[in-house]
């Protein structure tokens, strides 16, 4: 069963293929380019690639706006190239995710063209249409201030359609039988092409009720994530789906399946925007509750975990004091912001490339209940252009060199701009600097990937946030088969000691083995130990020391 739940104690990397590396001199990453820097993350110590979208597309939202679900956009290369890369990837050991948007699709598909073109065309029940302009039209916007209406007047199709996102991605009339079997399609072609699973963009908009005459709630369809999870496990076992969905603890279980048997994993927002007010408020406290209000869920099914995606930090789960907290922390100036809810930077620049707290920061996350998702070029601790437009910003190529155009491109003309200026240019963030230097981040960070992946209990185990009596200091103690870990980050600038008690039961809790450092802990006679923390300090321990270890039951 461990075998086929690989993603409980996975690692995964998350890329733009057009701007991780071009192999072919054209200025923009193909995946010629990807295939030859798989080592790069084979060392590095991922186990799993997700690729943001690379089919066929207008790229007016990032590629979101796919104009073909059964294509390789030529600029990246061809299927064969991607199955190339696939067969490439499994060699190395490495699992491959590719984004499943099938919520919307790109005005410039053939099944809207085929749509609006003709009233009678078998594609015109795919969208969603009204001869009127719905009342709600000025409601449930997801980029509000670029975004007018959810509603589009066609002019060749005499009626609105119904967007979601913006207007030149109409939404995809997802109850509609013929839909759901051609989503089911898209799934089993990438299957037999080497994928191993799918981040599922958007799932709540997926499977909610769409129309003009739809009003009220609850308007999920959630058998549809059943269908979903059924097909692919007919498919291939142990492919997975990774949600998008930004929703309430309480609906937790809605996405997952009582029985387990909807979506294979999650993101956990929750506990994202926790950890960012945890960071700039130097308060573990609503983290610890966020980890506490998430933590039912199927014991197959899994957390992603992570810091910083393509998208904009959204805060929009806050209360609007802590959402200005982290907003002057880290996001002071309007340029920073996006849509009034979020910051659109990388994340090194929001603290500053202060290293202490980079890398607090990434010790936290790879310890929070869950699976760590690692943003590209993070793990070297890239910038962004915030004089890029809206979320490109932090989408620029990766820096692999101090060479021209950081050694994405042999182009002058590159498809984004690489940041060449400034302390985050690649003259001074790079990959091929930071491997030759022992104190790196990127360093730092193979080995704290590693050192996750020794931790299965972080993945499986069952979270228990501890007293510590600190309100900066977080400590989280993982019990799984008759062995503990425990973590304790400090997430105040200045150093603190405390008393902690393991609640694990003599002989065991009486013993902490460093596993950073090896240094070991023995309880006084009360049961506690006394722990030091630096400021933006944290120690990784196993509970029990070295027989805990060697008496672990086999993965």
């Amino acid at each position: 069963m461990i075998n086929d739940l690989w993603y409980k104690n996975a690692v995964i990397y998350c890329l733009s293929v057009g701007t991780f590396m071009d192999a072919d001199g054209d200025g923009i990453g193909d995946f010629a380019g990807l295939e030859r820097r798989l080592d790069y993350l084979q060392g590095l110590g991922v186990t799993a690639v997700w690729l943001m979208p690379f089919q066929p597309s207008p790229k007016r939202d990032g590629g979101y706006d796919i104009a073909d679900h059964y294509g390789v956009d030529p600029a990246y290369g061809s299927l064969g190239d991607f199955v190339a890369f696939t067969h490439a990837a499994k060699q190395r050991g490495l699992r491959v995710l590719i984004d499943l948007v099938v919520n919307h699709t790109s005005d410039q598909h053939r099944w809207f063209q085929s749509a609006r073109s003709d009233p009678d065309s078998p594609y015109r029940d795919w969208y969603v249409w009204s001869k009127e302009k719905p009342a709600t039209a000025s409601e449930g916007m997801v980029f509000p201030g670029v975004q007018k209406t959810t509603w589009t007047w066609d002019a060749q199709a005499k009626a609105y359609y119904f967007h979601r996102f913006f207007d030149f991605q109409p939404d995809l009339n997802t109850a509609n039988p013929a839909v759901l079997a051609e989503i089911l399609k898209i799934m089993g072609f990438w299957i037999e092409l080497g994928v191993s699973g799918f981040r599922m963009d958007a799932v709540p908009f997926v499977i909610a009720r769409k129309g003009a005459d739809v009003a009220g709630a609850p308007t999920e369809q959630f058998d549809m994530l059943r269908d979903f999870r059924e097909f692919l496990q007919w498919r291939k076992g142990d492919a997975i789906i990774l949600a998008e969905a930004n929703i309430l603890p309480k609906q937790d279980l809605d996405y997952f399946g009582d029985d387990a048997d909807r979506m294979h994993m999650m993101f956990n927002f929750q506990i994202n925007q926790a950890t960012f007010y945890a960071l700039a408020g130097h308060d573990a406290r609503p983290l610890a509750k966020a980890i506490e209000r998430t933590k039912p869920r199927p014991l197959s099914c899994q957390w992603g975990i992570f810091l910083r995606n393509h998208d904009e930090l959204d805060l929009g789960r806050l209360t609007e004091k802590q959402r200005q907290t982290v907003f002057e922390e880290f996001g002071p100036e309007k340029g920073m912001q996006l849509y009034d809810r979020g910051i659109r930077r990388r994340f090194a620049p929001m603290l500053d490339g202060d290293p202490r707290r980079i890398r607090l920061a990434y010790s936290l996350m790879f310890t929070l209940p869950g699976t760590p998702v690692l943003r590209y070029g993070d793990e070297i601790g890239m910038g962004d252009d915030l004089s890029l437009k809206e979320r490109d910003c932090a989408r620029t190529p990766m820096q692999w060199t101090p060479e021209a155009q950081g050694g994405f491109t042999r182009s002058a003309t590159p498809t984004m701009p690489p940041i060449d200026h400034g302390p985050y240019g690649y003259a001074h963030v790079n990959v091929a600097d930071q491997r030759h230097d022992p104190g790196s981040l990127l360093n730092w960070m193979q080995s704290i990937i590693r050192l996750r992946k020794e931790a299965p209990e972080i993945g499986w185990g069952d979270v228990t946030a501890l007293e510590t009596g600190r309100p900066a200091v977080l400590a989280l103690r993982y019990d799984w088969r008759g062995n503990a870990v425990l973590c304790v980050h400090n997430l105040g600038p200045g150093p603190t000691e405390l008393a902690l008690d393991t609640g694990v039961a003599a002989p065991d809790g009486l013993v902490l083995v460093d596993l950073l450092t090896g240094a070991r802990s023995e309880a006084d006679e009360d049961g506690r130990h006394c722990l030091y923390l630096e400021g933006y300090g944290y120690h990784w321990f196993r509970v029990g020391g070295l027989d805990a270890l060697l008496k672990r039951k086999p993965t």
